[in-house]
């Protein structure tokens, strides 16, 4: 349950971190702050996820295994 969990927070970082990025595209006056903070949490969130992907890449071998 841990996983999937963990694969929904960092599915919301990345929508955050897109939605505060296209809000300074499409915004006349945008912070520059908005956009640094969105490409923070978009990278946060791509970190976290290749780091779970990285952790179970190999489950489905194990499963197979006790098959």
């Amino acid at each position: 349950m841990s996983n999937r969990n963990s694969q929904v927070v960092n599915t919301i970082l990345i929508v955050v971190g897109g939605g505060l990025l296209i809000y300074t595209i499409a915004a006349e006056n945008p912070n520059q702050y908005f956009k640094i903070f969105g490409l923070i949490i978009i990278m946060i969130g791509l970190y976290r996820a290749t780091n779970h992907w990285v952790a179970t890449k190999d489950d489905h071998k194990e499963e197979e295994n006790q098959e």
